[in-house]
């Protein structure tokens, strides 16, 4: 099984989520999200009270490093779409959708390690149906055209 990578704890605020028990069979899907700000500033957002935004995980441009935000037991509120976030788990990445100088290959190992972990603990297959943008459940432009979808695809495959 892939391991889980290294994460640091950020806990949203528990206004920004829906505590659950969610068991993994009730789990099918994640979806990519980019910030359109810093990692700071998505935890930070996540964590004030009247936001009503939340991810599991945020995922830093330069470094790769991942914060989690809520536990994959628990909803968050991540896609605009109340069954996704029901059955999905949420992963923020840092920067801006139409400026692809965010997106290093640190960010994309990093999320793809995390990812393969994810589908394999949870039973979700690695395949595009599964795996997809914010954009493909909500009418948004998230995470934009130069999201590298098949290199990210490729190497979610090679670390599950």
């Amino acid at each position: 099984m892939a391991r889980k990578p290294p994460v640091v704890w950020h806990p949203a605020h528990r206004s920004n989520y829906t505590a659950a028990s969610r068991r993994a069979k009730r789990l099918d899907m994640v979806v990519i999200h980019v910030t359109q700000g810093s990692y700071s500033s998505a935890i930070s957002w996540f964590q004030t009270r009247r936001a009503d935004a939340s991810a599991h995980y945020v995922v830093r441009s330069r470094d790769g490093k991942i914060a989690q935000c809520v536990s994959a037991q628990n909803i968050a509120w991540h896609a605009g779409d109340w069954h996704v976030n029901r059955t999905s788990i949420g992963i923020e990445h840092e920067g801006f959708f139409d400026d692809p100088d965010w997106f290093t290959a640190q960010m994309y190992r990093s999320s793809a390690r995390l990812v393969a972990y994810l589908c394999k603990k949870h039973g979700i297959p690695i395949n595009r149906r599964h795996i997809v943008g914010h954009d493909r459940v909500a009418n948004t432009r998230c995470p934009g055209s130069y999201w590298w979808w098949d290199h990210y695809m490729k190497l979610v495959q090679r670390y599950a």
